[in-house]
């Protein structure tokens, strides 16, 4: 598994984590398309936010290997702003490659593009 040094672990002041510290010894645990409803918390949200943020000034519009993200976090985003690069995709590889789209990852979460602080 790929650790993503220099990603950051998880949103200050919250238990909301971006990254795990090692493989699940239960096998890996599946990416999948979560519905985000309207009337989420807006700490959710902030971290969704955050975890767009990061994931940008980390990857950029270059593909990444899914890695060490976590795939609660990354799940709020797949499908939509996170899709799978691999084709066929497997969503139980950490060595599976994701790419951010772009142009709907911006109207999503336009402030995680901006230069300011997200956090």
């Amino acid at each position: 598994m790929l650790k993503h040094r220099g990603f950051p672990g998880r949103l200050p002041g919250t238990d909301f984590q971006f990254v795990i510290r090692r493989p699940n010894p239960k096998g890996v645990t599946p990416l999948i398309k979560r519905e985000r409803y309207r009337d989420r918390k807006a700490v959710d949200r902030k971290a969704d936010t955050a975890f767009m943020a990061a994931l940008w000034a980390h990857f950029g519009d270059e593909p990444f290997e899914r890695g060490n993200l976590d795939a609660g976090r990354l799940s709020w985003l797949f499908g939509r702003e996170v899709l799978p690069y691999d084709d066929p995709f497997d969503p139980v590889s950490y060595e599976a490659l994701l790419i951010i789209n772009e142009p709907v990852a911006r109207a999503s979460f336009p402030e995680a593009f901006d230069d300011g602080e997200w956090a």
